[in-house]
């Protein structure tokens, strides 16, 4: 395994950590986030109960994006081909492209990877790649909500604000 992975691996973790630490906050954050967002843009008839559908939603997609993050979570079960393969079908699917941005990624992590780095410094490392390019694919889910903001990119958008500002 590449340095460059075994730094992923641990950007991954580090993720996956702080938004436990912070699960907590999660609720508050996307019910104000969804009110502000529902306010802002005057998406018509937007009722208690269409509000806390919404806000189901956040929370559903936010459990999904936090596991996701999780390097013992069943995607890390299969094999490089098979990973890849449900990399580009994800990427497929999404209605947002982050292809860029993983790659911004994969390159940040390949400058700061380090031989032999101890778990300390791992750690280290992750935590500065986090600072850096914050949590794949926020930036990506953001970009493509505020291009062309539709009812059905906003639980995705609001989840990934929450992220950011959690993760930072």
């Amino acid at each position: 395994m590449s340095e460059t992975s075994i730094l992923l691996k641990a950007y991954y973790e580090a993720l996956y950590e702080r938004l436990q630490t912070h699960r907590e906050g999660l609720a508050v954050r996307i019910d104000e986030l969804l009110a502000g967002e529902v306010a802002a843009r005057g998406f018509g008839d937007f009722g208690p109960e269409k509000f806390d559908a919404y806000k189901d939603a956040c929370m559903a997609f936010g459990v999904v994006r936090a596991e996701a993050f999780n390097t013992i979570g069943i995607q890390y079960l299969y094999d490089r081909d098979r990973a890849a393969s449900a990399f580009e079908l994800e990427l497929q699917l999404d209605w947002y492209d982050s292809r860029a941005e993983f790659a911004a990624l994969v390159r940040a992590a390949r400058e700061k990877a380090e031989p032999d780095a101890t778990e300390s410094r791992l750690r280290g490392l992750a935590e500065e790649l986090i600072e850096q390019v914050g949590a794949f694919p926020d930036k990506s889910i953001i970009a493509g909500y505020e291009a062309g903001p539709d009812l059905k990119k906003l639980p995705d958008y609001i989840v990934a604000r929450t992220i950011e500002e959690i993760i930072t």
